[in-house]
């Protein structure tokens, strides 16, 4: 797994994470969160499916 995915999964899980809290502690911040976890996501998906055509071209 390409590292730049792992790093993007990674942001996207505390991004999850900080939307969360933020929605509890009854803050709008957290539609921040959510939209970064979105980009994250499909960033991580973006590498991985750019490694999978690397390796099978």
């Amino acid at each position: 797994m390409p590292r730049l995915a792992l790093y993007a999964i990674a942001v996207c899980l505390l991004a999850v994470v900080a939307a969360v809290i933020s929605f509890v502690q009854g803050s709008w911040l957290g539609i921040v969160w959510v939209l970064l976890a979105g980009l994250s996501s499909n960033m991580a998906w973006f590498y991985l499916r750019r490694q999978r055509a690397q390796t099978a071209g």
